[in-house]
């Protein structure tokens, strides 16, 4: 069989007419967005789905001068909690997976059965205890929700990990006289990275284009998030869609270069996770 009969053996029209197809479906909605985002309002109006000239690029120096102090916000609010989360549901996680105490498994599975509560039902108890403890209108009113929700999962995955560890590299560490804290951020946590990965992945994500909480805790403008900045760009009788489009390609931009940054360690992650399943 020639090389070109054996390349062309195992091709499937149909398969990757659908894979087609599924990339179309996608990537078009971010494409439209980036059209959409070179548009005055009137090119905006006519045609909005194709491609008008001139491009307007100044939209885009008009939204970052708008939402430049959300996008910081957003990056405060974000990087602290996740490394929050990190920190907290790797200690909790190696904890419950390398030590026995009475009472162990109640306690973890008391908090996995959180990630059963649907987050409407917390809403009006964390906004009352966030008032309470006076942090309305601040940044910490996003922040300690954040940690405090964010750790279930981590601590989920990473104990699921743990415990697939071997013993023996712990041993190995006692026995040249290491102790647990030694262990943990010389054995655990370098093992740990592909799944840390995943976790400020999930955490960074989910904090970033949160909408609901940001909208019931903050009513100042400086402390407002982009989610909520990008809400509050348009105007109560006219809209500038094409800087407003800008505004929502220039809210994804960190996001995609996280994942750029550390698709390895999302990857390495899912398949030691298979792997060990």
């Amino acid at each position: 069989m020639s090389s070109i009969q054996k390349r062309w053996s195992g091709y499937n029209p149909v398969a990757n007419l659908i894979l087609i197809a599924t990339c179309v479906l996608i990537f078009y909605p971010f494409v439209a967005l980036i059209v959409m985002s070179v548009k005055d309002t009137p090119q905006f109006m006519h045609h909005p789905w194709t491609v008008t000239f001139p491009l307007h690029l100044e939209n885009y120096t008009k939204a970052f001068g708008a939402i430049v102090g959300y996008l910081v916000n957003s990056f405060f609010v974000s990087g602290v909690s996740v490394a929050a989360v990190l920190a907290f549901s790797s200690f909790t996680a190696y904890v419950l997976s390398r030590f026995e105490f009475p009472g162990r498994e109640i306690i973890y599975y008391t908090i996995i059965s959180l990630m059963m509560v649907p987050g409407l039902l917390t809403l009006v108890p964390q906004f009352m205890l966030v008032k309470e403890m006076g942090l309305l209108n601040s940044p910490w009113a996003l922040i300690l929700p954040y940690i405090a929700g964010g750790q279930v999962i981590g601590i989920f995955l990473l104990r699921t990990f743990f415990l697939t560890t071997p013993k023996e590299l712990y041993e190995a560490a006692q026995i040249d006289g290491a102790n647990d804290f030694w262990a943990f951020f010389n054995v655990a946590l370098p093992l740990a990275k592909p799944v840390l990965g995943i976790v400020a992945i999930m955490n960074v994500t989910g904090t970033w284009n949160d909408l609901l909480w940001p909208l019931v805790a903050i009513s100042e403008d400086r402390y407002r998030t982009i989610t909520i900045g990008l809400a509050f760009f348009r105007g109560e009788y006219y809209t500038q869609w094409g800087p407003l489009f800008a505004g929502y390609v220039l809210a994804a931009v960190p996001l995609i270069a996280l994942f750029a940054f550390t698709a390895r360690y999302f990857v390495e992650g899912m398949v030691s996770g298979a792997l060990k399943s």
